[in-house]
């Protein structure tokens, strides 16, 4: 109990700094760049459609498809491909709606973790292509890493970042009526939003130096 204690308390004052969010941050901008146009963009399951995950990383990918138009893409969602309401087929819908060409887009069905999904993909094209991995930020460091474990040569990610929004969220409580026994909070960012977001950060990051530990046990990256 007494180390559980401390445990929260020290996550507790880290989300007052802007630590979590640097540590977040240096996960998703870890990897490598590569040094030339992908000739396949490998998109990362995640959660599935629709989920924050998964639409962030179809959104990004059909940015990116744009932008290198005669790359190929790889959805690495396991799944029934012939079921349309299956997650395999609704994340190649969301890049379809976002004006993808569906012939630019191949499933990689079976794989059900990272390493996996490498193996898989491993099957599929060859190991010296110029390969462009889109996931989560916390997980780019990871898959970029397995997937040159398994061999491929020339890997490079992308992190699907969410934009904070350009408008101010700030409020006059007074104007907005209510117990003004309470503390003004409309100014204050940190308690409204920044320490929740950070203590976010911590969970995601702690949850993913954990898998990277488990992967680099297993000999995987």
């Amino acid at each position: 109990m007494m180390i559980c204690g401390v445990l929260f308390l020290i996550i507790f004052i880290l989300s007052f700094t802007t630590l979590p969010f640097w540590m977040y941050h240096g996960l998703g901008t870890s990897s490598e760049k590569l040094d030339q146009k992908p000739e396949y963009i490998i998109i990362m399951s995640g959660g599935g459609i629709p989920s924050a995950s998964g639409l962030m990383r179809t959104y990004l990918a059909a940015k990116v498809a744009e932008e290198f138009p005669e790359a190929k893409i790889i959805v690495t969602m396991p799944g029934d491909t012939l079921d349309s309401l299956s997650s395999a087929c609704l994340m190649k819908n969301e890049l379809l709606i976002r004006g993808i060409e569906a012939n630019r887009i191949m499933h990689e069905n079976i794989g059900t973790n990272t390493r996996s999904q490498a193996l898989e993909v491993k099957k599929i094209i060859k190991k010296d292509v110029p390969i462009l991995i889109v996931t989560s930020p916390e997980h780019i460091y990871r898959s970029v890493k397995t997937f040159k474990k398994v061999g491929f040569s020339n890997v490079g990610g992308d992190a699907a970042f969410s934009k904070p929004v350009e408008a101010s969220f700030e409020f006059d409580d007074e104007k907005l009526g209510g117990n003004q026994v309470v503390p003004n909070i409309g100014e204050n960012y940190q308690l409204r939003y920044q320490f929740w977001n950070h203590l976010q950060f911590q969970i995601i990051v702690y949850r993913e130096y954990v898998a990277i530990t488990f992967y680099k046990l297993k000999g995987w990256i």
